[in-house]
């Protein structure tokens, strides 16, 4: 399928400038995940050699106290109906508090709405993803050298070239960026001073909010895009971030979201696939993620596995 580039997009007169909008069909509803399919999932599996396997979720509850104060972590209770039986529940379920997918419901543009023009109270549900499920080509991407998580520092567009040129691969159309910054397992084992602190001035590592990211991000053709940290963006944004209107501050979730339809997710654990992959310099995995069939929903955890 043929794309055009994100300057391309940014000269758009038959939709909203710098939006994949109609490019994936007038009544889409999946966004970039519509870049994979049978053959991409095929490929995907040709990356499995020995057969290890990852998980890339966090616990449900692994960042307790929460890392945004609108989503705590949940309260599992088991309960029984006699001696012999068990069940369980979760309360105050906040699917987006751990390991997490940002569904296309989760940000509307300030002035042209939700992805693809979708009225506001129309279905953009994240269960159009989970119907079909992902099976795709992960793409594991190292930039932990050029974070620095105590203050929250921003990967550019550059840093990312510079790790993809030093690790020797060519991303592939409909290829799910894994990009590993090291943040949460630093944070995971960060004092409890530390913690705090970067909960309250709101300090997390992340991409810069350009036009050189987002065009670095779109004109590879990711399917999705996913990292461990909080945002995927850094906090706070840039102070010359041309993103965001009044509502998100200079953050860029309106335009990866709303206007190209990005899979986004974020606090996905890639410490351990990371180790792994740097040390056969092998950097791609079968990736599997299932969010959850939930009508409507806005985001999920991801439920997703790496498979060497």
């Amino acid at each position: 399928m043929h794309l055009p580039r994100y300057a391309e997009l940014l000269e758009r007169g038959d939709a909203p400038p710098g939006s994949s909008w109609g490019l994936f069909g007038a009544d889409d509803r999946i966004g970039t995940l519509n870049l994979v399919g049978p053959e991409q999932a095929r490929a995907a599996a040709d990356c499995v050699r020995t057969g290890e396997s990852f998980t890339l979720d966090y616990p449900l509850d692994a960042f307790d106290p929460p890392l945004a104060p609108t989503r705590r972590a949940p309260v599992h209770r088991v309960f029984s109906r006699h001696a012999d039986h068990r069940d369980d529940l979760l309360d105050g379920f906040y699917l987006q508090a751990s390991t997490q997918l940002d569904g296309l419901r989760h940000r509307r543009h300030h002035v042209h709405g939700f992805y693809n023009g979708v009225p506001d109270g129309d279905d953009l549900g994240i269960h159009h993803w989970a119907e079909r499920g992902i099976v795709a080509r992960g793409l594991l991407l190292d930039v932990s050298a050029a974070a620095e998580h105590a203050e929250g520092r921003g990967v550019s567009a550059a840093n990312l070239q510079s790790a993809l040129d030093k690790q020797g691969v060519t991303p592939q159309p409909g290829d799910v960026l894994l990009l590993h910054t090291g943040w949460a397992d630093w944070y995971q084992t960060a004092g409890t001073g530390q913690q705090e602190r970067v909960r309250a001035e709101r300090r997390f590592t992340g991409v810069e909010q350009t036009h050189e990211v987002l065009a670095w991000l779109w004109d590879h053709h990711f399917a999705a895009v996913v990292s461990d940290t909080y945002a995927f963006e850094m906090l706070p944004a840039r102070s010359d971030s041309p993103f965001g209107g009044e509502t998100d501050h200079g953050m860029m979730h309106q335009q990866l979201i709303a206007l190209l339809g990005l899979a986004v997710g974020e606090l996905w654990r890639l410490g351990p696939l990371a180790a792994v992959c740097a040390r056969d310099d092998r950097w791609t995995c079968l990736l599997t993620a299932k969010p959850l069939n939930l009508r409507g929903g806005v985001g999920s955890p991801a439920n997703a596995t790496a498979v060497r």
